[in-house]
């Protein structure tokens, strides 16, 4: 495959060249997948998202007017559309929780640095997956995309006690989801060697 400049890309999408659309597509699709992963229930709606988002900056690339990074452009577009996905009025119904303002960032808790080298990315996306989807989506937000709660209060209607309830809560969960999973990591490591 040919190396293209950035502007290169950007142009050949502004002309819809399908060679240029296809390496851009190629170029960011696993970094796009894992964004979507992130904020899907399971693999099959992260690639409809991402296919979502691609359609959206294929269409709106010439909205593009060169002030800041292409790839944060795009991402904010990949970012909003698995928003718009959980703000839609099917899962919008299932997700809704409201907490007290005064619940705050009480509640901190740390996750053991080594517990998170053993493991594999693959198995801790799996187990973000399982959080509450509105924990899911704000820690998502908070955690890998860099918003404040203010922002997020803004985005997902919430209070900013809120969000931070939702970050508290997802770390927790995820910190005993990875407990458990290294448990049975180990047991199933004793079995084989028969202790």
């Amino acid at each position: 495959m040919p190396e293209y400049t950035e502007q290169d890309i950007i142009d050949g999408c502004r002309r819809n060249d399908r060679s240029l659309q296809e390496h851009l597509y190629k170029k960011y699709y696993s970094l796009f997948l894992k964004l979507c992963a992130r904020y899907a229930k399971d693999m099959h709606d992260a690639e409809q998202l991402m296919q979502d988002g691609f359609l959206k900056i294929f269409n709106h690339i010439n909205d593009y007017a060169g002030k800041g990074s292409f790839e944060g452009w795009m991402r904010r577009i990949v970012v909003n559309t698995c928003l718009d996905y959980l703000k839609s009025k099917y899962l919008k119904n299932s997700m809704q929780l409201h907490f007290p303002d005064e619940i705050g960032d009480s509640g901190r808790f740390s996750v053991d640095n080594n517990a998170l080298d053993k493991i594999a990315l693959k198995d801790l996306l799996k187990i973000i997956q399982t959080l509450p989807p509105m924990s899911r989506t704000v820690f998502n937000l908070f955690v890998f995309d860099g918003y404040t709660h203010k922002e997020i209060g803004v985005i997902l209607n919430m209070s900013e006690g809120t969000s931070q309830w939702h970050v508290n809560n997802a770390r927790k969960n995820l910190q005993q989801k990875i407990k458990a999973s290294q448990q049975k990591e180990l047991k199933q490591q004793y079995e084989q060697k028969g202790i």
